[in-house]
């Protein structure tokens, strides 16, 4: 399956029936130590990957202003990841729900400056350099298929927001100095 940020070609999954089954879970802060762990690669058509994935649709969609939740962030070191950037002010291109398993990025361009946050560190935000345009290769939970991601803008920075948590890393090891790390005003 191929998702692209080319207007005649996007289309997004249809999220398995069984990815409405989740339970929301406790959002692990920085600095425990999954947060540091890279994750480990999973098979996709394990039913317990399909009940993470679930679990991590139903914290992200209960979690004001949140986009995208990883594995490590709810406490399992693996490399799982959801992003949904729908109806958020700073998207451009939005497919929609992306749920993926053992994901890379293959491809980026057009880096640019942005500011983030995370809900694993509530009260900071930072500058992070991002590729502005990127695709990214993995697999969808559940039915084990390889896909390509294609997007750019606000939702590429949040997918990879997502492959550093499974990586091990969080925005601030991304920042490029003590300067662009600011208190959050308000957390939504």
């Amino acid at each position: 399956m191929n998702f692209s940020a080319e207007p005649d070609q996007h289309s997004a999954p249809v999220p398995p029936e069984s990815w409405d089954g989740g339970r929301v879970r406790p959002v692990v802060r920085a600095p425990a130590a999954v947060l540091a762990t890279p994750g480990a690669e999973v098979d996709p058509g394990d039913p317990e990957v399909v009940q993470l994935v679930a679990d991590l649709v139903a914290t992200m969609r209960v979690s004001p202003g949140c986009v995208g939740l990883a594995a490590p962030q709810i406490g399992v070191a693996a490399r799982v990841f959801v992003v949904d950037v729908t109806g958020h002010p700073k998207t451009q291109t939005a497919h929609g729900l992306i749920a993926l398993c053992n994901a890379r990025v293959v491809l980026g361009s057009q880096w640019r400056l942005g500011r983030e946050g995370c809900m694993s560190v509530p009260d900071l935000i930072g500058d992070v350099k991002r590729a502005g345009r990127i695709v990214v290769a993995g697999q969808l939970p559940g039915s084990e298929a390889a896909c390509e991601v294609r997007t750019d803008a606000f939702e590429a920075r949040a997918l990879q927001h997502e492959l550093d948590h499974c990586d091990g890393l969080l925005f601030l090891d991304r920042v490029a100095s003590a300067d662009a790390i600011h208190q959050r005003q308000v957390y939504r």
